[in-house]
């Protein structure tokens, strides 16, 4: 039996390019099927209101009818809401503008920061990667995103001054929901974004960054783009957008890491 595997990104479809890799545009479907890439059944939790991950895998998040903001109020199941498009080879939770209202919507709900851990429990068995993509804000989502990251957190961080501030904000939240509500909360990796080799601060980050979390940053570094950046608006992934593009051999690289962590194609299951 694969794995099944929940981890969390901090930034929008950064992360989540890692695992889906071939992507194009398309108006997806409703399916509670899995999808297979590259030998692995992946689902995309978007839990970012602004749905840029929605978004980018070519989905309108304006006429998402079911998605993250109704399983996280109990409205709707996770299983008929999930999206398959068969070109993508994905299988995606869609957001929506309306998840915006959750944070205050969830106040009044007893065991409100498990919300989306129990949601999420029933298609759990269908996939071995869960992607959950957060909004860049640290929030009761956020929190909801870390409790029900069963296998650890990805954190992107771009090579910029500012990034490195938040940092220990966000080291600080881990810590207390370790405290308080998942014992188990690990960091699985660092990513490094963003990268410019002409600038000596991307350099200073970098180095700041891997003596911050000492063995924990990924070898490979995503560099800044015109043509990463260009790749969301044709609803692509780097790697078909520009697959020779030094970002797309970037990600392809940070694929076979985050593999390899779990013992390349064949990891063992979670005990």
């Amino acid at each position: 039996m694969l794995t099944r595997r929940s981890f969390i990104s901090k930034s929008a479809l950064a992360a989540a390019a890692v695992i889906i890799s071939p992507v194009v545009s398309g108006k997806g479907r409703r399916s509670p099927a899995p999808t297979v890439l590259d030998g692995k059944k992946v689902l995309l939790v978007d839990l970012d209101p602004q749905a840029n991950a929605t978004s980018s895998l070519g989905i309108n998040k304006y006429e998402v009818k079911g998605g993250t903001y109704e399983i996280l109020i109990g409205a709707e199941p996770i299983l008929p809401n999930i999206l398959l498009n068969p070109k993508l080879k994905i299988s995606l939770l869609p957001s929506s503008p309306a998840l915006a209202g959750a944070e205050i919507e969830l106040i009044n709900f007893s065991g409100r920061e498990y919300r989306l851990r129990d949601a999420i429990t029933p298609a759990l068995d269908r996939y071995d990667y869960v992607i959950i993509d957060c909004p860049p804000s640290l929030s009761l989502l956020t929190v909801n995103g870390l409790v029900a990251a069963r296998d650890g957190v990805v954190i992107p961080v771009q090579c910029e001054y500012l990034a490195l501030e938040g940092i220990g904000q966000l080291t600080q939240t881990l810590n207390l929901v370790r405290t308080n509500l998942f014992p188990e909360l690990h960091i699985r990796g660092v990513v490094l974004t963003m990268f410019d080799s002409r600038t000596n601060l991307s350099a200073d980050v970098v180095r700041e960054v891997r003596k911050f979390f000492p063995n924990l940053v990924y070898d490979s570094v995503i560099p800044r783009s015109v043509r990463l950046a260009e790749a969301p608006s044709y609803g692509l992934p780097i790697n078909q957008y520009a697959p020779e593009s030094n970002p797309a051999k970037a990600y392809a690289g940070l694929t076979l890491e985050l593999l390899n962590q779990d013992g390349g194609f064949s990891a063992p299951p979670l005990g």
